[in-house]
């Protein structure tokens, strides 16, 4: 049995990067070892498991720049009470570590927020915390763990760390809740959506906190799109942040109101993709992709843009569904129609793809992981 120390913002069901540390922890309590958990968010069914032992930390207000030094400093208290034997994986720059896994690099994407001053301001004090602290983390850590090809290039660029100090493990799956869907799934899926019968259906996941996940571009689409009176595809957008009411007030104001459909921020995400035939993902800058990557596996065809961390991972037959690095409006409309002159073909096109990411579950990533920092 090992010692772990894990440390990160939250480690629920969530998100990408907390799913993923959701996972982690819970592999290594479910194998036996000792799992300390350093926090601000542990869900309650981690807290549960034998042999995990969570330390919550206060996030004064709600703010992430307020509960980062405390998250720090309750890592060095943990440290120094489990001795120098405890193995310590940290997320990018929370915490020194045996090991960093970056999920998100910050010095790779500088983020455009469009809502209040107070909002803008919040942003730039993070950013520069954040890019500090990444520094001194990355630079200073034995091993360094990606989430992609894509995020392990940035990590070197931006910092110069050596290759033989990286890795690359990509995420896994809930294969259970993420399987393929059956017509009766979708049909009830599209039902208490109360969507429209007869139209195809995009859906596009991501906060609209800042325009990173691209909903601008895909937005400034969809109205050029729109104004073609054959257009039979409805947008429904699942996801929250402060610019969502500002986008729903346009959606009004431009005529979208009956074919855009904001969900908001939504736990049944394996339901919600169940009731769409494509995902849209026009991220500026996406390390990987979780939401793309479970929506494949339902078997949803997903257009991306070409830099993001997943679309690595496309075979050649489907990348006429990336979308150019920056992401732009005209783009996004041609590969839209690319995909709806094909749409019932496209399905089955990603099959193959979609076996392939539900062959690695989210236990396969987390021995890896658990391996990687073992052996360093």
């Amino acid at each position: 049995m090992s010692t772990w120390l894990l440390v990160s913002g939250d480690f629920t069901a969530l998100g990408g990067m907390d799913r993923a540390n959701h996972a982690q922890a819970s592999f290594l309590a479910r194998r036996g070892d000792e799992v300390h958990v350093v926090a601000h968010r542990v869900a309650e069914d981690l807290c549960r498991l034998r042999g995990l032992h969570p330390h919550v930390v206060a996030r004064p207000l709600g703010a992430h720049l307020a509960g980062a030094p405390l998250l720090a400093r309750e890592t060095a208290r943990q440290r120094r009470a489990l001795g120098a034997s405890a193995r310590v994986l940290a997320n990018g720059g929370n915490a020194d570590a045996d090991a960093t896994w970056v999920h998100y690099l910050h010095a790779a994407y500088e983020p455009v927020v469009q809502s209040s001053i107070r909002t803008r301001l919040s942003a730039s004090l993070g950013r520069a915390y954040y890019l500090r602290r990444e520094r001194a983390v990355i630079t200073r850590a034995p091993l360094v763990i990606c989430n992609s090809q894509r995020t392990a290039a940035d990590v070197q660029q931006r910092y110069g760390i050596a290759e033989a100090r990286l890795r690359v493990a990509y995420y896994g799956v809930d294969r259970a809740a993420f399987a393929p869907i059956a017509a009766p799934r979708r049909a009830a899926a599209r039902t208490e959506l109360g969507l429209r019968d007869g139209r195809r259906v995009a859906l596009f996941i991501g906060a609209l906190g800042d325009r990173r996940k691209g909903f601008d571009v895909l937005f400034d689409a969809w109205r050029q799109a729109s104004a073609d009176p054959s257009w039979d595809i409805d947008l429904i957008v699942a996801g929250a942040g402060a610019e969502r009411p500002a986008w729903e007030r346009r959606a009004a104001a431009s005529g979208l109101s009956d074919s855009v459909r904001f969900l908001g921020f939504r736990r049944d995400i394996a339901s919600v993709i169940a009731a769409a035939d494509v995902l849209v993902h026009p991220a500026r800058y996406e390390a990987y992709g979780l939401g793309v990557h479970e929506a494949i596996c339902r078997g949803l065809p997903a257009i991306v843009s070409a830099s993001a961390g997943i679309a690595e991972r496309y075979p050649a037959d489907l990348r006429k569904l990336l979308l150019p690095d920056p992401p732009l409006a005209d783009a996004m409309v041609e590969t839209l129609r690319t995909w709806r002159d094909d749409a019932a073909a496209w399905p089955s096109r990603f099959e193959s793809f979609a076996e392939v990411l539900r062959g690695r579950s989210w236990d396969d990533m987390a021995a890896e992981i658990a391996s990687l920092v073992e052996a360093a």
